[in-house]
């Protein structure tokens, strides 16, 4: 996971609705109406009306660092397109076609 100092850095930076969603929403979490997520979205702006929203203790993130990306496309015949992209040392992207 990232360091908080980051974590902090990159949330400062979204808009305050998304800031304030973040609070509101228990990400993944079984909820039974979109009404009662709205409601919990208000009460929460409410609360940090006028002030900074600070940072969820429980929200945070993680880096992804891609080397390699490769992107496929259905064909017929069992002749799909693959395409590969693959990070070189310099850290520039190298394109390749790879066989189905």
């Amino acid at each position: 996971s990232m360091p908080r100092s980051e974590v902090l850095k990159y949330f400062v930076t979204r808009p305050v609705d998304s800031q304030i969603g973040a609070w509101a929403s228990s990400q993944s979490r079984i909820i039974t109406t979109r009404k009662l997520l709205e409601m919990k979205f208000d009460e929460i702006k409410r609360k940090f009306s006028g002030g900074e929203v600070p940072l969820p203790s429980f929200w945070g993130g993680y880096r992804v660092i891609p080397r390699t990306i490769e992107f496929w496309q259905g064909r017929p015949s069992r002749l799909h397109d693959r395409i590969q992209y693959t990070m070189d040392e310099d850290g520039a992207w190298k394109k390749a076609r790879l066989a189905p």
